[in-house]
């Protein structure tokens, strides 16, 4: 029997949310500048003109500021695994530290080697070369999101492994499932892209300051004209992977989207819920099934975002407590407390089966070698509902509806203004003379903490709206975490609070002060 202090789980998801948020200030950047700087580059190596490798260096400084915090963020999170979520390493130790051992292994070290060429091998390797490890650099951490996205990814959507009653673990039986896993592909996708979008609208920020202070022209200009092309495509692309994400989670993670609607009864032609007026800080009472007041939808968009049907079937909250409907998978989905029933059954036999292994001494009789069987078979015929024998009443499935609602809109909105923007911005910076628009260049700066609200709210939505869960369906929460004291984590969460913050101011203030310097220029 566990006994979880309450106050250690909100404390371990409290401080892990810390560290995650404020690495997520850090990645999206170094990902998205990376793209910037390798196509400078690029340009040089094509045109030979000086000023394209001055502008290269100059991107590459400042990704080179970023990319240092986000490593130290980044080691923080993952020890994080073992010192407070020590059951949840102990149970899927062996699937989940797959994909973390090769981003450690792979990816971390293939950015550390080609990242020290990047900065110091300009004069000492080919121009080829040179280049090769840029891309190289941007590659790698490109990979490293990869592997991250696989681990969080298989979170959300346990597929290629079995349970083994005999080590009490998940053990992986296809790597292939785990590391292609269509929820995985949709998740990098999207988030890579939503990465471009912030490398994009800094680099329009930081050029929009040089004009509006008169300065760095040439380099200001031809760097929106990068920066626009780079955030069109990628706001595009990133509305794109969203619809797919959608679609996964509708299919997979059918209580996270009502969450994001605020969907309490579903049925077929669902509509797309707008805007509506709920209470942020309260919980709704979904039970009712009343609709929040002021709600403007589009018809029938929500079914197609979610089954590609306008008049395809999606459940409510409601209607997922209760079960009886068909899922997208094709299969009758069954109620809340035949989930229950079926997981408390999947842990009694568990219990069970390790009595009699722990019990036995010397070789098994035939008697007990079968009565295993029946219950190692019993046990995997239940185990998908495992983690529901742990949940008490329907609230604790529900995941808190107003955050996951208004980070979603939020995400959405912002989304669509940055598609605007970046498509009035390069139709202004090719066809139009940009640096006389002031207010458009203002823009571009108000628009960069906007950038990470947006990435941020989306992080938001996909941690918040799997809650209960650790891993889906299969453990809550407050079986995963440590068996600590609650003060020592709660010590920690403050120490990481001052670091971390302490962590961006200096990393903002050496920002400036390297984007006031300005760049340094060869003599062609």
């Amino acid at each position: 029997m566990l006994n979880i202090d309450a106050g250690m789980v909100d404390w371990a998801r409290a401080q892990f949310a810390l560290t995650a948020i404020y690495h997520w200030l850090f990645v999206p950047l170094t990902l998205g500048l990376a793209l910037i700087m390798g196509i400078m580059e690029t340009c040089y190596y094509r045109t030979k003109d000086v000023f394209w490798k001055d502008a290269a260096k100059f991107w590459q400084k400042l990704f080179g500021i970023n990319f240092a915090m986000g490593v130290a963020t980044g080691l923080i999170l993952e020890f994080e695994f073992g010192t407070n979520w020590s059951n949840y390493s102990w149970f899927v130790g062996d699937i989940f530290g797959a994909p973390l051992a090769i981003e450690g292994i792979v990816a971390f070290f293939m950015e550390s080697t080609f990242v020290a060429v990047m900065f110091f091998g300009w004069k000492k390797v080919s121009p080829g070369m040179h280049l090769a490890s840029t891309w190289l650099t941007g590659l790698g951490a490109t990979i490293s999101a990869w592997w991250i996205l696989v681990a969080n990814s298989w979170m959300q959507y346990p597929v290629g492994c079995e349970f083994n009653p005999d080590t009490m673990r998940n053990e992986m039986v296809s790597f292939l499932d785990v590391a292609l896993s269509p929820f995985a592909v949709d998740k990098f996708c999207h988030t890579v892209t939503s990465a471009w979008i912030i490398g994009a609208i800094f680099t329009v920020a930081v050029s929009s300051y040089y004009l509006l202070k008169k300065r760095e022209k040439t380099l200001a200009v031809k760097s929106i004209k990068v920066a626009s092309i780079v955030g069109l495509v990628a706001s595009l692309l990133a509305g794109l992977t969203g619809d797919n994400s959608a679609y996964m989670v509708a299919k997979v993670q059918p209580m996270k989207l009502a969450a994001m609607e605020a969907l309490y009864d579903g049925g077929e032609g669902q509509s797309l819920t707008g805007i509506a007026l709920l209470n942020p800080f309260k919980q709704p009472d979904y039970a009712s099934g009343e609709e929040p007041p002021m709600k403007i939808s589009v018809p029938k968009m929500l079914s197609f975002l979610a089954t590609h049907d306008f008049n395809g079937y999606v459940p409510g909250i409601n209607d997922i407590i209760k079960g009886g409907y068909t899922n997208q998978q094709g299969e009758v989905e069954l109620s809340l407390d035949e989930k229950i029933k079926r997981g408390q059954e999947a842990i009694t036999t568990l219990a069970e089966y390790r009595k009699i292994k722990t019990e036995t001494k010397g070789e098994l009789s035939e008697t007990q070698k079968a009565d295993l069987k029946m219950k190692a078979d019993l046990l995997n015929e239940n185990m998908k509902y495992f983690g529901y024998g742990y949940i008490k009443d329907a609230d604790q499935i529900v995941p808190f509806v107003p955050i996951n609602f208004y980070s979603f809109r939020v995400m959405v909105g912002l989304g669509c203004l940055f598609i605007l923007f970046f498509l009035i911005t390069t139709f202004k910076v090719y066809k139009k003379d940009i640096t006389k628009g002031k207010w458009w260049l203002k823009l571009g700066i108000i628009l960069l903490p906007l950038g990470y609200i947006a990435s941020e709210a989306g992080w938001l939505v996909a941690e918040f709206g799997r809650q209960p869960w650790t891993i889906q369906d299969m453990m809550p929460t407050w079986i995963g975490v440590s068996d600590l004291s609650s003060s020592s984590v709660m010590l920690t969460f403050f120490l990481f609070l001052i670091l971390f913050t302490t962590l961006l101011a200096v990393e903002i203030n050496i920002l400036c002060k390297q984007i006031k310097k300005g760049p340094k220029y060869e003599k062609s």
